[in-house]
């Protein structure tokens, strides 16, 4: 593509207000769905719809627009303050969504939930990114003219460490959705409770509020490449002890918090690493492509899970993958440059 030729990716004031009307529509569609047992409702609501909605809300759209809005000084506190937000939201959500149940009935809890996400659209005016200065790596706003995307991704392609951060972030969501999805089951099956699991879960999302935050403070001061390897190489370290050690809830509990304090810290210093290199001006973008290995992790960990579960009758195979593609990322973030990258630039 022509560098001349200029591409306006959405803005991500529009991406979400775009994914939370869409949200709120696709719970209605799951509210209908239990009303009338249609199975095309619940899987267009269920999988499709929400899905389109959530890649318009998710960490791309927001941490783009605050890379954008925020100065360089402050951009790891804003990253990780707007991450232990997420993690708040996470954790009061299920208490949240059981007690609507109780009380209204999954299809009640679903339109409460509908509504409730259509409102939220209001908080994303704050997002409004227009007019503010976009200055590439190294540069000041004022001297920087406005520049195709086309440099920017041609330099990405040529670039090895573009292609280690996002097989790394493959990892993170590889483990991430894998634990999420068949901790669960993995614990019944070594005899313990649902109830276990709930309150593991939760311990992941409230120890998530502070890692995430302690993860954007670190990157802010130690190189961020470092203090991801260090995040995968922990990880890997407490699945494969959390694995081999005697099943209880104590160790249950232990894993869970160790695993929320570095369960989303990986987000933000990813962000900071892509806005690092390639400028704000299109970091929504950018960090998109990156995230794009986050979620092919994330469809692999649930799947292969399901998949080699009903194959061998156990997730023992899972678990070693899951510590080896850890110990991978490790590897590839350690010596990973985070030196801007040298574009083209050329006056519009």
């Amino acid at each position: 593509m022509p560098s001349s030729i200029r591409f306006s990716p959405p803005s991500p004031l529009a991406l979400v207000l775009l994914g939370g009307l869409v949200m709120g529509a696709a719970l209605g569609i799951r509210h209908a769905q239990g009303l009338f047992m249609v199975p095309l409702a619940a899987n267009l609501g269920a999988g499709l719809v929400i899905g389109i909605a959530l890649a318009c809300t998710a960490f791309g759209a927001i941490y783009g627009a605050l890379g954008r809005m925020l100065a360089p000084e402050q951009r790891g506190w804003g990253l990780g303050l707007a991450g232990a937000a997420a993690g708040v939201g996470q954790f009061a959500s299920i208490p949240a969504a059981q007690g609507a149940v109780g009380s209204f009935g999954i299809s009640g809890a679903l339109l409460l939930l509908a509504a409730g996400i259509a409102m939220l659209c209001v908080c994303a005016l704050a997002l409004d990114d227009r007019g503010v200065p976009t200055p590439a790596p190294g540069q000041r706003a004022a001297a920087v003219p406005d520049q195709p995307l086309a440099p920017v991704l041609r330099a990405a392609a040529r670039r090895p460490g573009f292609w280690m951060l996002t097989a790394g972030f493959f990892a993170c969501g590889f483990q991430l959705a894998f634990i999420a999805t068949h901790l669960p089951a993995w614990l019944l099956e070594r005899g313990m409770s649902g109830r276990h699991a709930a309150i593991a879960l939760s311990l992941v999302a409230l120890a998530n509020i502070g890692g995430t935050y302690l993860c954007s403070v670190l990157g802010a001061r130690l190189r961020k490449g470092r203090v991801l390897a260090v995040i995968y190489l922990v990880r890997s370290l407490a699945i494969a002890l959390f694995v081999l050690a005697p099943p209880g809830a104590a160790t249950l509990y232990a894993f869970a918090v160790v695993m929320g304090v570095l369960w989303l810290g990986t987000v933000p210093l990813t962000n900071g690493i892509v806005s690092g290199v390639f400028g704000v001006r299109y970091l929504a973008t950018m960090f998109g492509l990156v995230f794009l290995g986050h979620q092919a992790g994330s469809f692999c960990g649930v799947w292969l899970g399901g998949l080699v579960f009903d194959a061998t009758g156990s997730y023992d195979l899972v678990w070693c993958a899951t510590v080896a593609i850890g110990l991978v990322a490790a590897a590839l973030h350690w010596p990973l440059s985070e030196a801007p990258a040298a574009l083209s630039l050329r006056p519009a």
